[in-house]
């Protein structure tokens, strides 16, 4: 079944629930919010910040909208999403976003890291922004790495900001003793939740009425059973919603009820 004849099919001007959605078309619900809202302070403090969540919980998404709303004159992200190039990887990133060509040596290569990233504030009045997605992949020496890397002012302040993306295990991780000393350094920390039921129901619905739809496409009963199976994650909302539309497609319907929501969990959940 193709996109373009689904998206016939049901009037649509663009596809309700891609994942290509621009961040000013997203539904905003509590938790994301709370989720931009901190890693803006954390930008603004030059601080060190960890967001975490279930896999399909909204954590990219919300990255992705909070630096959208950074000048792009003040800042310079670096975005890194595949910490399991190591912690040279991670400095090698860093240092070539930065306009550097990478020091052989890793202890030369780690202080070229931190001397670029200060260098980019003081001498071009751009504070870098680095993140780091999948985090909680890094290893606990990456992860002290990490923490020497924000160390270099003697706690006088930071010429960078740090945001950390992992699934809860790089929250609990954070807790061990070995671990102590970064876990002291962390000024915010936050766990994006699933949606409420009214906040799904809120999600489809403005996602139909940006594809064109401003009527009730889903029945309630159909949401309900949605986000029961979803336990209110946007990805497992966006698979869903997606799967029950082809499923009333398939059976010649123009409105997605319960059955065709029951017929989309279970595929998916084969």
């Amino acid at each position: 079944m193709s996109i373009d004849r689904l998206q016939a099919h049901y009037g649509f001007t663009r596809m309700p629930f891609g994942r290509d959605l621009p961040p000013q078309a997203l539904h905003a619900h509590p938790s994301h919010r709370e989720a931009i809202a901190r890693i803006d302070w954390c930008v603004s403090q030059r601080q060190l910040g960890v967001i975490t969540g279930e896999v399909g919980a909204g954590k990219t998404v919300a990255v992705r909208a909070a630096l959208k709303q950074l000048e792009p004159s003040r800042h310079q992200i670096i975005y890194i999403p595949d910490p399991t190039i190591t912690m040279r990887g991670i400095h090698t990133a860093i240092v070539t976003a930065l306009g550097g060509g990478p020091a052989f040596y890793s202890g030369v290569l780690a202080s070229q890291t931190a001397s670029l990233l200060a260098g980019e504030l003081d001498e071009r009045s751009r504070l870098p922004v680095v993140v780091i997605d999948e985090a909680h992949l890094l290893s606990n020496t990456d992860l002290e790495a990490l923490r020497m890397l924000t160390n270099t002012e003697m706690d006088t302040g930071s010429h960078f900001a740090l945001l950390l993306i992992g699934q809860p295990t790089l929250r609990r991780r954070l807790k061990l003793a070995v671990l102590a000393a970064l876990d002291q350094r962390i000024s915010t920390r936050y766990t994006i939740t699933g949606m409420a039921p009214t906040d799904t129901t809120d999600y489809i619905r403005h996602h139909l009425t940006y594809a064109g739809r401003s009527d009730p496409l889903f029945s309630d009963d159909a949401i309900t059973a949605i986000h029961q199976a979803s336990r209110g994650y946007p990805r497992a909302v966006n698979n869903l919603a997606v799967a029950s539309l082809i499923a009333t497609y398939a059976g010649n319907k123009s409105i997605v009820d319960v059955s065709a929501a029951q017929s989309a969990i279970t595929e998916n959940s084969e």
